[in-house]
């Protein structure tokens, strides 16, 4: 149980959780007081230390120094899977389906193949992380696919290229579930929605540049582009090896320096704080068990998330990996239509960081998403009802609006984590999640097609059912927790006080399915 001293309070409040008017303990944050005390718990970690006090000054320090020593460098791993994952329709728009003799339609199979083996190695992803280590399963993987990006050089036809396109979802699967994993060792769950989407947009002027070394050595600019981009990914892959800590008592050594990133009260401070924020986390390297299994499979929670990344993002398979051509429509050279995709994805990533920080202060979740979904709608309504002899800057801003959309994936992922109640549970949800947010390129990457293009009408009336689907299952997952926390305060007022006590002391076993866990709406 928490308890806050009675000492004076600070100016600026901390987030710990405290009791509700009738009693229950809350999940969520609420005032607090300046010295923070942690009532006693048993703990398989050395370095959680019960009855801690620290100030929030101290906790913010700790918070500083993951944010400047470990957080970027996760930053880099993920800028490089995106770019890697954002070339390929850098690549369509330099015609490589022409130079490999198909069409889009063929690219459209590739996508839908790449969705479902990425899907499946989303889960194995998670799940291995947690055997092999994810500071290490990490760059594993993405040495793996560097070497992958470098093979797309040797692509000559059909065959050649869907091979690839296989591998390389094999091989970069697992990475974004095993990222999560890694951070929810150093940060709170409510601390994780913000993630980066500028790799897009250096993708994009990278290619504008690189394209344009078509005929040198006999290459594709295309394969330019694939081949700069492995290079970078096997360098990072080498430095991330001996970078990232196993975990926060273990921050020297390797790249890092000889010099501990913590001293020793600051490690008690980093470890306690992430553990009091979900106790499961006092041992956070155990195994995944057939137990965390079922409960991932039968917990109503985890299926509406999963509903919320297929649908909410479906639209987006089609904007991956046709806005180059789109923009190169609006009668753009391929150069500069590469280029034009920078501008909606920097705005994108200034966007979300405002919108993910505004969601994480106030503890919302529900409505933020449908703010997102609601964005991407209107983008792609604008888009579709534009007349075709409409000027192509005026076209081009309504391909920068559905682009800019604040992506709710991160969000979505932050608000299922955080509602999980277990690490075991988190792991398996973990890889459902990531990998629904990539099956939906099964048929989304059928909705523009050949016979539609190059304005794709069909396929953006397709896309605005989707968006509009998406904004209803937002509000629908916020009001199904609204329902279940009130229902577990209904029943917890109708416990003895001994049943309280044994409730909150079978909490931890019980995960979000006990009395005492909130849900965040």
């Amino acid at each position: 149980m928490s308890i806050v001293s009675g000492k004076k309070r600070s100016s600026v409040d901390i987030a710990v959780p405290v009791h509700e008017p009738d009693g229950r303990p809350s999940s969520l944050s609420e005032e607090a007081g300046h010295i923070v005390t942690y009532g006693t718990a048993h703990s398989d970690n050395p370095f959680f230390v019960k009855d801690l006090e620290y100030t929030q000054e101290e906790e913010q320090q700790v918070i500083r120094i993951l944010d400047t020593r470990l957080f970027p460098w996760i930053l880099i791993t993920t800028f490089v899977l995106n770019m890697d994952r954002t070339n390929i329709s850098n690549a369509i728009s330099d015609n490589l389906p022409v130079d490999l003799g198909f069409t889009i339609n063929t690219v459209n199979t590739a996508t839908a193949i790449y969705s479902v083996l990425f899907s499946i190695f989303c889960l194995s992803g998670a799940v291995i992380a947690k055997i092999a280590g994810p500071a290490r399963w990490i760059p594993t993987l993405m040495f793996a696919w560097g070497l992958v990006t470098l093979a797309h050089a040797l692509i000559k036809d059909k065959a050649g290229y869907l091979t690839v396109r296989c591998f390389i979802a094999i091989t970069e699967g697992g990475v974004i579930p095993a990222t999560l994993v890694y951070l929810g060792g150093f940060y709170k769950g409510t601390e994780l929605a913000t993630l980066q989407t500028i790799a897009s947009a250096v993708s994009g002027l990278m290619a504008s540049g690189l394209l344009q070394l078509r005929g040198v050595r006999g290459l594709e600019g295309w394969k330019w582009l694939f081949i700069v981009d492995g290079i970078i990914t096997l360098f990072v892959t080498v430095s991330t090896w001996f970078y990232l800590p196993r975990n926060l008592a273990h921050t020297k050594g390797g790249i890092r320096g000889s010099k501990s990133w913590f001293d020793e009260k600051q490690v008690q401070i980093a470890v306690t704080r992430v553990i009091h924020d979900d106790l499961s986390k006092r041992i956070y390297e155990k195994r995944v068990t057939w137990v965390d299994v079922k409960d991932s499979l039968t917990d109503i929670g985890i299926w509406g998330h999963l509903l919320i990344s297929m649908v909410g993002l479906t639209p987006t398979t089609p904007l991956s990996t046709y806005l180059p051509t789109v923009i190169k429509s609006f009668h753009f050279d391929v150069f500069v239509a590469n280029a034009l995709t920078a501008p909606p994805y920097v705005l994108q990533c200034i966007i979300m960081v405002i919108f993910t920080r505004n969601s994480d202060r106030i503890r919302e979740r529900g409505l933020h998403g449908a703010f997102g979904a609601g964005w991407q709608l209107v983008g792609w309504i604008l888009l579709r009802a534009l007349p075709k002899g409409t000027k192509r800057g005026v076209k081009y801003m309504a391909a920068v609006i559905v682009a800019s959309w604040p992506s709710t994936h991160p969000l979505n992922i932050a608000w299922m984590s955080e509602n999980t109640g277990s690490v075991g549970k988190r792991t398996i949800a973990s890889g459902l999640i990531i990998g629904s947010a990539n099956i939906y390129g099964v048929w989304g990457s059928q909705i523009y097609q050949a016979d539609d293009s190059p304005d794709f009408l069909r396929g953006n009336i397709i896309n605005i059912a989707f968006a509009g689907t998406a904004f209803l299952l937002w509000i629908a997952q916020k009001n199904i927790y609204r329902i279940r926390n009130a229902r577990k305060a209904f029943k917890w007022a109708a416990l003895s006080e001994k049943d309280k006590v044994e409730e909150e002391n079978r909490k931890e076993e019980r995960g979000n399915k006990s009395l005492n866990f909130k849900f965040t709406t």
